[in-house]
Order: structure tokens, then sequence, then C-alpha cells
């Protein structure tokens, strides 16, 4: 194999690569004679399959099975026996008119992954904010649990619906005068005042009384969940049958048992632990943006172009969409086109330098994803879809690129996690408010 080196400009790299047709045919007759062996063709012996009849059936597919196999076996050791490595698949270009028998010669341009120094995680000084839950948080959760424990009961006068109220309707959706799949139903409980219904169903019922009927007009939400029917008007008719008040349970040891706990007691010190476990989650996120920021201040190396655009591109198609969704935050709005795009591109730049980092890092440390932390990951994505579990795991299994998606954040948490072993770490108790002022961050 002949390598000549054609372009070392920053961190892109060209070579052309000359294979001789003599190691090309040695490995299809190798390929060929294997295939000769395995099969069965009547009128000849088992493994007994002259060579001829076997290129004659398989030789296209042998040879381009060769052809594949060479120029990617010719691509990794030339860069391997430079020390250098690939930041995206190779550009390849055969030369004109190769035909079999001839030499096989190609190009290829790669972009690398730059050299540099991972900075001293050990000269880290960061603060890690903890809260622990007050009375008031706990009350509050507890509040929370007993409001999703009411029960209803039945208004026996016969009033109009007021604000609290369960109005118990049937209803009929149309778009355009018909009815659509999903928009009919019977016996609804809706709270007056409540959330939970398109914007604008509730209020507009509020005032009905049992027996009463009525049709409203209502918008659906641009994101609503089903697509046919996102951002458009509908009617509705609507027969109030029906009021209920809600009655919310006494918090004691009488409602801790019908949640399964044996006491008041018991159920405080499982929503504690709850709150307590929020608390940290917050807490981590927090250091694990602090430590991200001090990274970013301490490594500065070129990055490959194409890794930034591709990077840049996936941003922006987000922005576009939040833009035509009327969800850009208002300093965003006052952006020209131009500052937009500059200031995502300088995010676009800071994640992928972060990102070769912490692949570095986890390079360097033996750092790996196991599989059991893959299936881990699995079945929790799979939890949030009750009743379909099934087919999300086998979704997974047959779709690699969605393995990855999994396997990125967990390899990603378990480098930082090495990294703040390694850091200066100042633990400091504070209140929830103060825990959850996190400026948000668009990195």
């Amino acid at each position: 194999m002949q390598v000549t080196e054609t372009l070392s400009e920053s961190l892109k790299r060209g070579f052309t690569i000359v294979i001789e047709e003599k190691q090309l045919a040695e490995k299809r007759n190798k390929r060929l004679e294997e295939m000769g062996h395995q099969m069965n063709i009547p009128g000849f012996r088992p493994g007994k399959i002259p060579l001829a009849v076997v290129k004659q059936r398989y030789g296209e597919n042998v040879q381009s099975e060769v052809l594949n196999e060479a120029v990617t076996g010719a691509i990794q050791s030339t860069l391997e026996e430079r020390g250098l490595r690939a930041a995206a698949q190779p550009q390849i270009t055969l030369k004109d008119g190769y035909k079999e028998g001839d030499d096989l010669e190609f190009t290829f341009e790669v972009e690398l992954i730059p050299d540099f120094e991972v900075p001293d995680f050990k000269g880290i000084n960061l603060t890690r904010l903890k809260a622990k839950p007050d009375d008031e948080a706990l009350n509050k959760a507890l509040e929370s649990i007993a409001e999703r424990q009411r029960d209803f009961k039945d208004i026996e006068e016969k009033r109009p619906a007021v604000k609290g109220d369960i109005l118990v309707v049937d209803f009929v959706g149309k778009v355009d005068g018909v009815a659509f799949e999903g928009g009919t139903a019977e016996d609804v409980n809706v709270e007056i005042g409540g959330s939970g219904f398109i914007p604008g169903f509730a209020e507009q019922i509020e005032g009905l009384t049992p027996g009463e009927e009525k049709q409203i007009t209502v918008t659906f939400p641009e994101n609503y969940q089903a697509a046919q029917l996102a951002g458009k008007e509908a009617t509705f008719d609507i027969k109030a049958k029906g009021l209920k008040e809600a009655v919310t349970p006494e918090i004691n040891d009488e409602f801790a048992k019908k949640v399964g706990l044996e006491s008041l007691e018991n159920l405080k010190s499982l929503v504690g632990k709850q709150i307590t476990s929020e608390y940290d989650q917050m807490s981590q996120m927090r250091l694990k943006r602090d430590i991200l920021d001090v990274l970013a201040e301490k490594v500065s190396f070129e990055i490959p172009a194409g890794l930034l655009d591709a990077e840049f591109d996936q941003i922006w198609q987000r922005i576009e969409e939040d833009r035509k969704a009327d969800r850009l935050d208002e300093e965003d709005k006052a952006k020209d086109e131009e500052t937009l795009k500059a200031d995502y591109r300088k995010i676009a730049e800071r994640r992928v330098r972060l990102g070769l980092l912490l692949v570095e890092v986890g390079r360097l440390n033996s750092i790996a994803v196991t599989e059991e932390e893959l299936t881990q990951a699995m079945r929790s994505e799979a939890m949030r879809y009750p009743g379909k579990e099934k087919e999300v795991i086998e979704f997974f299994q047959k779709n690699p690129q969605a393995i990855d998606s999994l396997r990125g954040p967990i390899y990603e948490n378990k480098v930082i996690d090495y990294i703040l072993e390694l850091a200066n770490i100042e633990d400091k108790e504070v209140n929830a408010e103060e825990l959850a002022e996190m400026p948000a961050s668009k990195v």
C-alpha cells in the first residue's frame, strides 16, 4: 500500500492511497473459496464447487465487500500510524474509471480531533449549594398529595356552576362543522377554574346549570399533542348534567393509611426524602453547570469546523422552531438575525470544545458506559410510556442511533463526576429559594 499525504492544513489532512490489485485479488479469492466450501449447488459435490462458478454468482458482491474493507482498513491504518484521530467520517473519492483488475487508488480528506492539554482538576474550587426541606415545603407537598386524593360529592342544589365546582358534562367537538376523532365524550368531570382542558373550555362553561346546553368556541394550542388539531378553531356542543364538589381529605393518620403508609409520620418521612432528593438533583445540576463554566474558561484550542457547523445547525434549527412558535425570550427577540446567529455560534463553539474535552478526559481515564447502565436507561425511558414498555425497549434494541442518544448523557455525567471527585468542593447551606435561583443557561 502506497500512502501520499496531499493536504496538511490546520486540522485537515488529505491522503492518496494506492492498493495493489494483487492484494485485492488475494482477498477476493479467499472470500470466494470460503463461500464455495459453504454452498450447495446441484451437480457439484459439497465443498468442491469451482471458483469460477462461485465468482459468476457472487463475484460482484464479493468485489464490493473487499473494496469497502480495503478502503476502511487503509484509512484506519493510515491515521493510526500517524497518531491522528478523525473528528468525523472521512470524505472518500475513488479514482475515475476504476474496474476490477486495476490497482485501487482513492483519496480521502478528514478533519482531526486536536491535541490539547487537559487542565489540572485538582486546582478547581467550587461551592455546592445544599438545602433541606422546611415545614412549609413539607406541608405544601402533603397538601398536593391530599389534593390528588380528593373525593367528589354530588351537589343536590340546582344552581349555576361556580369556580371550584365540578361540572359533569357531555360534549361533542367539531372542526368546520364535522365531529373529530376523540372529541366526543360523556359524563366528563370539568373543574371550573381548573386546568387540564383546552384553554377557554372550562371558563366558558362557568355559570351553566345542570340541564342546560351551550355551544362554545375554543382554539387548540399550536403545540397541541394531536397535530391535526394544533392551532385550529373548534366548537363544542355542551350538555351540563350534574354538579359535584371536591372534598379534600384531612391530612392525618387515616389519610396516610389511605395512601398505603402506616402513619402520618411515615408519610412525612417519605415526602421529606423525596423533597431532599429533588433538592440534591437541583444542587447537582447547578454544580455541573458551574464546573462546565470553569472548564470553558480553562481550555482554548482550535475545534474542527465540521463539528462546529453541525452543532450550530442543530441549535439554529431549534431557534427557528422557537421563533415560529413565538417561544424566543425577549432578549433574543430584540436582536437582529446576524447578532443572534453570532451569539448562538459562540454557544455551539463552547459546546463542541467542552464535548471534546470531556471525551478526552474519558479516554485518558478509561471511562465507559456499561451495558448495565444502558439497560437501566432504556428501562427508565420505557417507564415514561405506560403500556408500551415492550415496544420502547424493542425500538432501542433495533436502532443503534437511539441507543447512542442514551449513551451520550450517561457518559458525560460519568466524566463530570470523575472531574468533580478531583476538584475542591465546599458545601454551603441555603434555603430552597436560593437553590432554585439558578440563572437560565443556553448552553
